[in-house]
């Protein structure tokens, strides 16, 4: 699958779903810290990572905004920092570059502004102390957002539960099983609006059963 269709059907799915499809397949599926956080809500990001590292200084991310290019995510690793390293002209220079979004494992300000140009922005928090513009950092190299390493060229996908990084080739692979689940739930929830009880639509009393008498079973869907 090409990264235009990965990116299509990536789209078409959500964290929760890709991570059931991990848990079945184990492919190495990367959850960042759910401390991160969405600044605008029902936004999707995916697209491939452009890497920043920095420290309480923001030149570095100037530099990451000059050479990232349209549909790349741009992730910033401020290495513990506690001084904002975007505000609103960041965002609004990515939307213009056509960028899919930022990602700071770090602090921002400006959030009304922020908000107000609405692409996919992800940050550990907020304040209105700036940073520098004293030094420069490396970029396009590995990074650690969340408590997950992040490589130049990964696929980066958010939204409002949370972000995931993995290859292409993993999401690739996660893919069809998160959409098989997706369309699962899809039933579930089209039969609970009949009036049938989520119970009757998976194997709960016998999962249970099987679990006292010290059996292996899963939950399953019963469609």
């Amino acid at each position: 699958m090409d990264l235009s269709e990965l990116k299509a059907r990536l789209a078409q799915l959500d964290s929760p779903a890709l991570c059931d499809a991990e848990k079945s397949l184990r492919v190495g599926l990367g959850v960042v810290d759910a401390a991160i956080r969405p600044m605008n809500l029902g936004v999707k990001l995916v697209g491939r990572a452009h890497t920043v590292s920095c420290h309480e200084d923001f030149l570095t991310v100037i530099k990451g905004l000059k050479e990232a290019e349209a549909g790349e995510v741009l992730v910033i690793d401020s290495r513990g920092s506690h001084k904002a390293l975007t505000g609103g002209l960041f965002p609004t220079e990515a939307n213009r570059k056509g960028l899919a979004g930022i990602v700071i494992d770090g602090y921002c300000r400006d959030t009304a502004a922020i908000r107000s140009v609405g692409i996919p922005y992800y940050v550990r928090g907020v304040t209105p102390f700036a940073g520098t513009t004293e030094r420069i950092y490396p970029t396009q190299i590995d990074v650690t957002c969340g408590g997950i390493v992040v490589r130049p060229g990964d696929v980066v996908f958010g939204d409002d539960d949370g972000l995931l990084v993995a290859t292409e080739a993993q999401f690739a692979e996660l893919v069809p099983l998160a959409e098989e689940i997706r369309a699962s739930e899809a039933r579930l929830f089209e039969g609970m609006a009949k009036g049938v009880s989520l119970l009757d639509m998976t194997n709960f009393d016998e999962h249970c059963v099987r679990l006292a008498a010290g059996e292996s079973s899963k939950l399953k869907f019963v469609e």
